[in-house]
């Protein structure tokens, strides 16, 4: 297996997104503050391109790109779970810790230590109260207006 490699940045609203992957298989996905396009640089990469971009289209779209696998037993479980969730809706950090058995606060590590956000949709996991919660590990600030963003853009009532 080919390492990893920053195969290309994307321009989103606000934000742009970073993709990383090898010859196989994508490696990781993003936040990146506002920057230039890169070009794919690579196939895969040229892939990933155009299913983000179909996906800022038309928040209904469905990814299939190859993942490589990544995180724990337990992160893999709940990155199963956040991926079940439907476009436009949201599950809090406890309704998906009870459905996994879990904790909250364990859910909530899982879904920052998420390497395809986006593809793994940990931005559809919000607070007890319905609002944001955090994200990547965040309370506030730049990512956070990010999540608010990924919400709207799936109409999901953020």
């Amino acid at each position: 297996m080919s390492k990893p490699t920053c195969a290309a940045i994307l321009s989103a609203p606000g934000f742009s997104i970073g993709i990383e992957c090898n010859a196989d298989e994508i490696t990781g996905i993003s936040y990146l503050e506002p920057q230039p396009d890169i070009p794919p640089k690579s196939p895969l990469a040229q892939e990933a391109v155009r299913q983000l971009r179909s996906w800022l289209k038309d928040p209904d779209f469905e990814f299939g790109l190859p993942l490589a696998p990544a995180g724990t037993h337990f992160q893999r479980r709940v990155w199963a779970r956040i991926s079940a969730i439907p476009t436009g809706q949201t599950l809090s950090y406890g309704e998906v810790a009870a459905a996994i058995r879990s904790g909250p606060r364990a859910v909530g590590n899982a879904c920052g230590a998420n390497p395809y956000p986006i593809v793994v949709p940990c931005h559809r996991v919000v607070a007890a109260n319905h609002g944001l919660g955090g994200f990547a590990r965040n309370s506030g600030g730049f990512l956070l207006d990010i999540k608010q963003w990924l919400l709207r853009h799936e109409h999901a009532g953020f």
